[in-house]
């Protein structure tokens, strides 16, 4: 994918504005996929430290986990490894009133697992057959579902890699498949370029995110899925709380007598 311009990093301000904005919408959105019995399954996938995890934190920040859950599913385990692949991610797809956003999904296998070696030439070939069916049905039975790709370049992972070996903060973002994906680079562009051939469907097409400057790339996704739904804002109810009861003869217990943790900071 070739670079045709270099974006401009959004001011803070100006970024946490636009953000507080979007929020309210996609509560509105929340509201009504819960309203409406929606199912709705959001894919994200890009190489390692494109952002996925950063982006779905911003879209669910200010969110009902009951409706909007998040699926990040670890490496499989020994079991898991001889069922049918699509038995592991079945399960996490959402009913009626629910939107599930996968930090990373079912193109494992035509990514991670294809470069590493971590299935076979059969298990790839036949699943880069599968996948496109398999996602039909998922539209066919009503599931609305979402794919987006986040692009980043090289220079940029490198940067996010070395942040991540140096800041206490993020070190338990590095793992050793990172450093086998930097040196996989060209393997996973292949891989990538493959898969996008095969199921970039007008079913379910592929919605590719320049993801090389963090703010930019949160702002215009979560403005591309508000996009994708045609939502009104649902009336709701004033809840007016009325006087508390008279407490009677009810009396506090000592405040010295709990367990209460030491303030720092006041």
């Amino acid at each position: 994918m070739s670079e045709e311009h270099e974006p401009r990093k959004m001011k803070r301000k100006a970024y946490e504005q636009e953000l507080a904005r979007l929020e309210v919408e996609l509560v509105r959105l929340q509201e009504w996929i819960k309203a409406k019995g929606l199912r709705v399954a959001v894919v994200f996938e890009g190489r390692d430290s494109a952002g996925k995890g950063g982006i779905i934190k911003r879209i669910t920040w200010r969110l009902n986990p009951r409706v909007v859950r998040v699926a990040a599913l670890p490496a499989p385990t020994e079991r898991e490894k001889t069922q049918y692949y699509l038995q592991r991610y079945i399960p996490y797809l959402p009913a009626a009133g629910e939107m599930v956003l996968f930090d990373r999904s079912w193109y494992n296998r035509l990514g991670v697992e294809r470069v590493m070696g971590f299935c076979t030439d059969d298990q790839y070939e036949r699943f880069l057959e599968i996948c496109p069916v398999f996602e039909e049905s998922l539209v066919q039975d009503g599931i609305i579902l979402i794919k987006y790709w986040l692009h980043i370049r090289d220079d940029v992972q490198e940067q996010r890699f070395r942040q991540r070996a140096t800041d206490p903060r993020r070190q338990w973002k590095l793992s050793p498949m990172d450093v086998a994906s930097w040196n996989k680079w060209i393997d996973y562009s292949r891989a990538r370029d493959v898969m996008l051939t095969h199921t970039d469907t007008d079913v379910a097409p592929w919605y590719i995110v320049d993801a090389n400057i963090k703010r930019n790339a949160r702002l215009n996704v979560i403005r591309h899925l508000l996009g994708q739904f045609d939502y009104e804002t649902l009336e709701h109810e004033i809840i007016e709380f009325p006087p508390r009861p008279p407490v009677g003869d009810y009396v506090a217990p000592p405040i010295d007598d709990l367990r209460i943790i030491p303030d720092h900071y006041g």
